[in-house]
C-alpha cells in the first residue's frame, strides 16, 4: 500500500501545491518581520529624499541601463568593505522607488561612489571612459551632454513618491521643474552619482 509520501511524489499537481504552500509559509516568515523592523523601514540619520535633479538623473541612470552592469549593494564582506566602505544597509534606501540592490557587477559598485571624484571626471568618464580608465568596457554617453534634463513629469513623480513615504513638501514639489532649468541629463546624472553612499562616511 503506497504511503502518504509515494501518493504525493505520483501526484505532480499535489506536489506542486504543497511546494508552493510550504515556499510561501517560508518567505512569509522571512518577509514580513521586515516591514515591521526600525532597522528597514526608517532613513539612517541625515539621508535626504532625493532632489528633483539627483530624481531625473536616477531615471536617466535606469533608462540607459546602468544598473545591468553596476551594483548598489556592498556586501559585509572585508573585501568589499575595504574597496568600497561601510557596508549597505536598508536604511540608505527607503527612498528608493525601484530598490536598486543586486550583485551584478560587470563594473564596479557604485554605492558609496558619492564625492569620491569630481564633477569634471564623471563628465569626461561618461562621454568616454577610456579617457580616465584606457581599459574599461564601458560604453560611452555623449548624448546626455546633448539631451535636456527633463521636467515634464517631475513635479508628478515627487507627488507619487511622497505617497510612498518620501517626505516632500508642497513647495519643494511646485518648484522643482524650475530646478531642471537649463540642466542637461549630463548634469542630473552626475548630481545622482555624487549623491550615492553619502548618508554613511564611516569605513565600516
Amino acid at each position: 500500500m503506497a504511503s502518504g509520501h509515494d501518493k504525493i511524489e505520483k501526484n505532480i499537481g499535489l506536489m506542486i501545491v504543497l511546494i508552493v504552500i510550504v515556499i510561501s509559509i517560508g518567505g512569509l516568515v522571512q518577509i514580513v518581520p521586515l516591514f515591521f523592523q526600525h532597522s528597514t523601514t526608517e532613513a539612517v540619520a541625515g539621508l535626504e529624499p532625493y532632489s528633483p535633479l539627483r530624481l531625473a538623473g536616477r531615471d536617466v541612470y535606469i533608462r540607459e541601463g546602468c544598473y545591468l552592469c553596476h551594483s548598489q549593494m556592498i556586501r559585509p564582506f572585508r573585501a568589499e568593505t575595504e574597496r568600497y566602505g561601510h557596508y549597505s544597509v536598508a536604511g540608505e534606501f527607503v527612498y528608493d522607488h525601484p530598490f536598486q540592490w543586486g550583485s551584478k557587477r560587470t563594473g564596479p559598485d557604485l554605492a558609496r561612489v558619492g564625492g569620491r571624484y569630481s564633477d569634471e571626471w564623471h563628465r569626461v568618464h561618461l562621454n568616454n571612459p577610456r579617457d580616465v580608465v584606457p581599459e574599461s568596457i564601458m560604453p560611452g554617453y555623449p548624448w546626455l551632454e546633448k539631451n535636456a534634463a527633463d521636467a515634464t513629469h517631475i513635479s508628478k513623480k515627487m507627488e507619487v513618491l511622497r505617497l510612498l513615504g518620501s517626505p516632500y513638501t508642497d513647495e519643494e514639489i511646485a518648484s522643482a521643474p524650475q530646478q531642471l532649468e537649463g540642466k542637461t541629463e549630463m548634469d542630473a546624472v552626475i548630481a545622482y552619482l555624487q549623491g550615492m553612499g553619502t548618508a554613511i562616511t564611516s569605513r565600516r
